[in-house]
């Protein structure tokens, strides 16, 4: 059931072609808002303008470009009249890789990081200028992996503990003119991309997932995340609130991640007896 809690509400979201974004985009129109979308994939992109038409603008781009960045916050600037809220969520995964697993660092690590953490810093930046003229709402989507390990790997959970400090940093910069939240969603069965020579195709797949070691004992899909951005987009309900990251992890949080530092133990041992 929608609310229209976004009736007349710009946005911009950015990874809206697929996974979660595409939900994000999906629910949002449902609500009321007009939507830009920013994606590296144009037949994602198609897909969005097929189900939404005039109520979404679709911009194909790389966040990990200003520019691009720049020209998805004019294009919905032009087609909806100004720019109420940024939702930064375009991101990569590491396929829960090991550091003995890791062949070329550096190109990984910015494979990676260049679009979760540098991707999110450049969309506000662009965003930013509209934002102000609005008093908007920036809405990040960070992790579990943002607070604790065994949600990604040596690349991924550092990457979401940064997209944290981002949002804290931000909502502490802009205040009170812009208010800055976030989504920690737990797991969800995407095809997020992920990065470099990293071949970990089946990640998002609901393969070898186990609902029973989280409280909720359910499998999750993107749409089951949007009520949470919705509420942080809304300029009347997410009112009091800036520097909050709403978790969403299935209770995994309430529970404990128990035998993490075991199980890290036994994949880096057999990671290093298969290389020798």
């Amino acid at each position: 059931m929608t609310t229209g809690w976004l009736d007349d509400t710009a946005v911009l979201v950015t990874g809206g072609g697929s996974g979660i974004g595409r939900a994000v985009v999906d629910r949002f129109v449902e609500e009321g808002a007009s939507v830009g979308v920013l994606d590296v994939e144009s037949e994602r992109l198609a897909a969005i303008d097929d189900a939404h038409g005039a109520r979404v603008e679709t911009v194909e781009g790389d966040v990990t470009t200003l520019s691009d960045n720049e020209r998805a916050v004019t294009r919905t600037v032009e087609a909806f009249g100004g720019l109420d809220v940024f939702v930064g969520n375009a991101g990569r995964f590491d396929g829960n890789v090991t550091l003995p697993e890791l062949s070329d660092v550096e190109s990984e690590f910015h494979h990676l990081f260049d679009v979760n953490v540098l991707g999110y810093i450049l969309g506000a930046k662009a965003a930013l200028p509209e934002l102000l003229e609005t008093n908007g709402r920036m809405v990040f989507t960070a992790s579990g992996a943002s607070f604790d390990p065994d949600g990604g790997g040596v690349l991924y959970v550092p990457s979401k503990h940064a997209v944290a400090g981002l949002i804290r940093q931000l909502a502490f910069e802009l205040a009170p003119a812009i208010s800055v939240n976030g989504v920690a969603p737990g797991y969800v069965p995407t095809n997020l991309s992920t990065v470099g020579s990293i071949d970990r195709s089946d990640t998002g797949s609901e393969d070898g997932f186990d609902p029973s070691v989280h409280p909720l004992d359910i499998v999750p899909q993107p749409a089951d995340y949007t009520g949470t951005y919705v509420l942080l987009a809304s300029e009347d309900d997410s009112r009091p609130m800036t520097g909050t990251i709403i978790t969403a992890d299935l209770g995994r949080s309430v529970r404990g991640i128990g035998d993490v530092a075991g199980r890290a133990l036994e994949y880096i041992t057999d990671d290093l007896e298969e290389m020798e």
